[in-house]
């Protein structure tokens, strides 16, 4: 399926010499909105639909994939349209680059929860964010001045946020063989991505699925087992896991709960401190006879036994999420001013802290 838009003073002309409704009125009677059933072209043509969304706009939804979408636009411009893409359109039109920027990474919003902050920036939320601040900088008293740089450590602070609204958290399993990983992964996933099997060093390269948490986008990888020896590729496996993980938006390290901590446990830990700590096989008596740190305790095969530790990794990943309308910064042209602004206000500069933001007019 595909929509493709005529847009201009001979969109409709130009749509209605190529289009035939099927009823045989010209496409000018029909009135706006109404849909209209017909064939594109020469007998016996494409069957597809047109709308008249105005004066100058007609929607043509046409399917057959995308031979019949390119045989439509090639008939335009053979009419003397000419072809654009939606998003180079869109920002002509809009001629705002947040507004733009905002629908753009819309098509490419992978859950209903960011998609939703993304709509939030496309009506213009980070826009009015970021007007406001201007006019507390170009106010210059200091009641003015410290709210501005209040706002702008907000919204950079949801800037980690806004860059994975499109592309998802880099999510790692790491940990000894035979703990659980690759269980682990398949039951916070609900399918059988990763091969499980009993025989240290199963999974030597990175398994890698894509999931969601609370309705934050994932790449979830799961990594070989680290331990001393091993063979070469083993071993390359390893070396792997560490690239990952070193990487990682998010580091689990994953212990066997029913084996006694060790030393070697400890120094997995010491390498990667800020790690989210996951004890494996809860389901299983744990062993005791010495003390393990705290961490969220998971099961492969109970019931329910991975939803604690899913609701924690959405926990670490997003720790503050946005309400509902709030700006959030989400690609780098908005970030970047937000950082100049914040600098400026810190060397006592306002007004190019003002001018680093820019005014709603400065940034179409």
């Amino acid at each position: 399926m595909a929509t493709v838009l005529v847009a201009g003073a001979d969109a409709l002309p130009v749509v209605g010499r190529l289009f035939r409704p099927a009823g045989g009125r010209p496409l000018a009677s029909f009135p706006l909105g109404r849909i209209v059933l017909g064939r594109w072209g020469a007998e016996p043509g494409e069957e597809l639909v047109v709308v008249r969304q105005g004066a100058d706009r007609v929607e043509i939804h046409c399917h057959g994939g995308r031979a019949a979408t390119a045989a439509v636009v090639e008939a335009l411009a053979g009419a003397g349209c000419r072809p654009t893409t939606w998003q180079v359109w869109h920002h002509d039109e809009a001629g705002d680059a947040v507004r733009a920027a905002a629908l753009e990474a819309l098509a490419h919003a992978r859950t209903q929860r960011t998609a939703a902050i993304l709509l939030d920036q496309y009506h213009g939320a980070l826009g009015r964010a970021m007007d406001e601040i201007a006019r507390r900088l170009r106010a210059g008293d200091a009641p003015s001045l410290a709210a501005a740089r209040d706002g702008l450590r907000a919204l950079l602070a949801r800037g980690s946020l806004g860059r994975h609204l499109v592309v998802p958290f880099q999510v790692v399993l790491a940990g000894r063989p035979n703990v659980g990983k690759s269980s682990l992964i398949n039951t916070l996933v609900g399918y059988g991505r990763s091969i499980v099997h009993d025989e240290p060093g199963t999974t030597r390269d990175v398994v890698t699925v894509a999931t969601a948490f609370d309705g934050w986008p994932v790449e979830l990888s799961d990594t070989a087992g680290l331990r001393a020896g091993g063979d070469a590729l083993e071993a390359a496996g390893m070396r792997l896991a560490r690239r990952h993980l070193a990487q990682a938006d998010l580091r689990l390290l994953a212990f066997d709960a029913g084996r006694a901590w060790t030393t070697d446990d400890d120094e997995l830990l010491a390498e990667w401190p800020a790690a989210l700590v996951v004890h494996t096989k809860s389901d299983l008596p744990p062993d005791i006879s010495r003390p393990r740190p705290a961490g969220v305790s998971a099961s492969s095969v109970a019931a329910g036994g991975a939803d604690e530790l899913a609701r924690a990794i959405a926990a670490r990943l997003v720790p503050d999420p946005p309400t509902p309308g709030a700006a959030v910064p989400f690609a780098e042209p908005q970030i970047a001013p937000l950082a100049h602004a914040l600098a400026y206000i810190d060397s006592s500069d306002p007004m190019s802290a003002a001018q680093a933001l820019g005014g709603e007019g400065d940034r179409r």
